[in-house]
């Protein structure tokens, strides 16, 4: 009987990657590790962080000496830069919020890994994201939430290609975190304890609008801040310094005192908008970059299901209306709060990820 082929393990660096290498080990599979370098303290502005960082790849190195695995590791930081951080930092240039994990994952973290794996003539790539993976009647793959619903990174994932469903596994879809820390110690992985990282990880130190202007090499230009009734109160010194809800940055309380918050950002004429906080409130979006999971449906085609506009924000029950091939116009029956162009917002059938997009328009 010929040996069975390996798994390829993604290794970050952190504990759950880890114990997702070590797992498949104990199950009796052979495994191979492999960390993808994607930037480093050199180079433009102040591209540090701890994921997939340096000292990253030596807690992953360590790793896998630990599990008696190889260890490879494959550079993608002119990928990483090209495709993560300038649009990153084009984003806030052009008054949208990113969403940098959903574009890593979208462009880094499977296809280029998937070719690596199949090279290595590997039956399948794990990773340690907390998502599940389950066929439907017709036999299709499909891309479900996590069991720890505090976990869950299935929002991340909805832009991977549909096509590499048959091919990763996660084996963490299962567990819940405290599962995972209590396994790594059992199995004596030497980063057990090491703390997660909760910042974007090449701004560590989470100053956005300081990385966007070093990265974006330009000097920002000034405009103005606007109330609702078009009077100027206020100036600012560049669109990338605000999101849409923020209320820091805004100068406190205006007139009668009650808080205002950053409502509407208009990239053309650099005015910031603000209002009070009932003004934050959206009933409908306009999603483009579609991208699907499942079945596509047909312009005109309209559906019942939730749909989940940020990380750990719950979905919320809306009617999707398909207006063309990569637009649909989202009615959430319930007003959200700061609906953010350039947030991910992903659509889901109970657990099930049908798809998603990215918020083009929070007024349709």
């Amino acid at each position: 009987m010929s040996p069975r082929a390996p798994i390829v393990v993604a290794l970050s660096g952190g504990v759950d990657s880890a114990v997702c290498a070590g797992l498949l080990v104990e199950a009796g599979e052979e495994v191979i590790g492999i960390s993808m370098r994607l930037h480093s303290e050199e180079g433009r502005g102040t591209a540090k962080g701890r994921c997939c960082g340096p000292a990253d790849l030596e807690d992953a190195r360590a790793v896998c000496m630990h599990l008696g695995i190889p260890f490879y590791v494959v550079d993608y930081e002119e990928t990483f830069a090209r495709q993560v951080m300038d649009d990153f930092v084009t984003s806030y240039q052009e008054g949208r919020t990113p969403n940098p994990c959903v574009r890593c994952n979208q462009h880094i973290k499977f296809t280029p890994l998937m070719q690596q794996a199949r090279a290595l003539g590997a039956q399948a790539l794990a990773t340690g994201h907390y998502a599940r993976l389950a066929r439907n009647a017709t036999g299709q793959m499909q891309l479900l939430r996590a069991v720890d619903e505090q976990k869950d990174q299935s929002y991340f994932l909805f832009a991977m290609p549909s096509e590499d469903l048959d091919y990763v596994r996660f084996p963490l879809g299962a567990l819940r975190k405290e599962e995972v820390r209590a396994h790594a110690r059992r199995l004596g992985l030497p980063n057990a304890d090491k703390a997660e990282s909760q910042e974007i990880c090449f701004v560590p130190d989470g100053d956005y609008a300081k990385f966007v202007e070093a990265w974006g090499g330009r000097k920002p230009e000034s405009g103005a801040l606007v109330d609702a009734d078009g009077q100027v109160v206020g100036q600012h010194n560049g669109i990338h310094h605000f999101t849409i809800g923020q209320r820091r940055g805004l100068g406190g309380s205006f007139g009668n005192g009650t808080p205002r918050y950053v409502v509407r950002i208009e990239a053309l004429t650099r005015k910031v908008h603000i209002g009070e906080k009932k003004d934050l409130s959206q009933s409908e979006a306009l999603l483009e970059q579609l991208h699907w999971l499942t079945q596509r449906p047909q312009a005109g085609d309209a559906l019942e299901a939730s749909v989940q506009i940020r990380y750990r924000r719950a979905p919320q029950p809306a009617r999707i209306e398909v207006q063309a091939e990569d637009r649909v116009r989202v009615s959430v029956h319930a007003p959200e709060h700061s609906i953010t162009p350039g947030q991910a917002a992903v659509i889901y059938q109970g657990d099930t990820v049908l798809g998603g997009g990215f918020i083009a328009a929070h007024r349709v």
